[in-house]
């Protein structure tokens, strides 16, 4: 097999570490994923160990990195302090072809600051972007960027637009129908008309509408409740209000509706709430990925479970095999 096919986990990496990601990775594994594309990164005695408890090795192999950040540490300075940690190793075996995708439930920051320092940017590419996906109405919808560049300039907005539209087109909605090969792309704005926004976003639509994209134009927040559009660009700060609003409100929603459910005597509420949950839980889709640099990286949530992990590694292993990335440098070259 080919290595640069492989998925680096790190295992140290969110709150329910390491046995999350051992967890999820003999998920993975159940599902179809062969086990020597998975190369688990961290602690080598406590990864198999683990795996021991879990009733042995599937074929997994382990790189060791002795060091952990934790998810409180200041990226920056964990990164410069911790050489050897899980994060630093993971990014390092994409660096050197040893793997093709990284994939972490650990410290954003660090994995976000690992990255564009450690893996460079594709050519063309002017900032990376951290593009969430979520079903709201019943179709994928991709946001970006999410907190990786709060202080974008238009032409970085174009190209989340592009990054956007060849994942919804190649992973997420890969063959389902004939739209799918022009995803809608839209820009979050105050209002629908091309003069609304700040300078920024002014010139940002003048870029998209001139752009081969199918820009549908501006969209409002609550667009994002209506369907018609696949891929939504905004700046990083934007973006990170946005989901952690979607993250907060909707356990808040689902809570109060429980309560009145259960004071008129409604037996069907929790299952049915669920689900409905899960519609606007991005690790459901496997997590963040991290758009624009040499390789692919997968950033999931601290509080993921095993299932979360899992859904993490086949989210790497498609867009490894769709070849995302040479997608994204070719549509920038055109």
């Amino acid at each position: 097999m080919n290595a640069n096919q492989r998925i680096a986990l790190d295992v140290m990496g969110g709150d329910s570490a390491p046995a999350c990601n051992l967890d999820g990775a003999l998920l993975a594994a159940q599902h179809g994923l062969a086990p020597e594309r998975l190369l688990l990164v961290g602690n080598e005695d406590v990864i198999r160990s683990g795996l021991e408890e879990r009733g042995g090795n599937p074929g997994f192999d382990v790189l060791h990195a002795p060091e952990a950040i934790g998810m409180d540490e200041k990226p920056g300075v964990a990164l410069r302090a911790k050489p050897q940690s899980s994060i630093a190793i993971a990014t390092g075996a994409v660096k050197m072809g040893a793997a093709g995708a990284h994939v972490s439930m650990g410290n954003t920051g660090a994995v976000v600051g690992a990255a564009t320092v450690g893996l460079k940017t594709l050519p063309g590419v002017r900032r990376p972007g951290i593009a969430v996906t979520l079903e709201l109405t019943g179709e994928p919808v991709t946001i970006l960027d999410m907190g990786a560049n709060v202080v974008p300039k238009p032409e970085h907005l174009l190209q989340y637009g592009l990054m956007g539209a060849v994942l919804t087109r190649d992973v997420l909605r890969r063959g389902s129908d004939k739209a799918a090969e022009k995803p809608r792309v839209g820009l979050l704005n105050i209002g629908e008309e091309p003069s609304k926004g700040t300078d920024l976003l002014r010139e940002a639509h003048g870029l998209l509408t001139e752009s081969p994209l199918n820009f549908i134009g501006n969209i409002e927040g609550g667009d994002l409740f209506k369907g018609g559009v696949d891929v939504v660009v905004t700046d990083g700060f934007t973006g990170n209000v946005v989901l952690k609003l979607l993250e907060d409100y909707s356990g808040f929603m689902l809570n109060l509706v429980m309560r009145e459910l259960k004071a008129h005597g409604a037996q069907w509420g929790p299952e049915a709430l669920s689900n409905v949950r899960k519609r606007i839980d991005y690790s459901e889709y496997g997590g963040a990925l991290l758009l624009g640099v040499n390789g692919i990286v997968v950033i999931g949530h601290g509080r993921s479970d095993a299932t979360a992990v899992s859904n993490a590694i086949n989210l790497a292993q498609r867009t490894l095999d769709a070849d995302v990335n040479g997608h994204i440098v070719r549509g920038l070259e055109g």
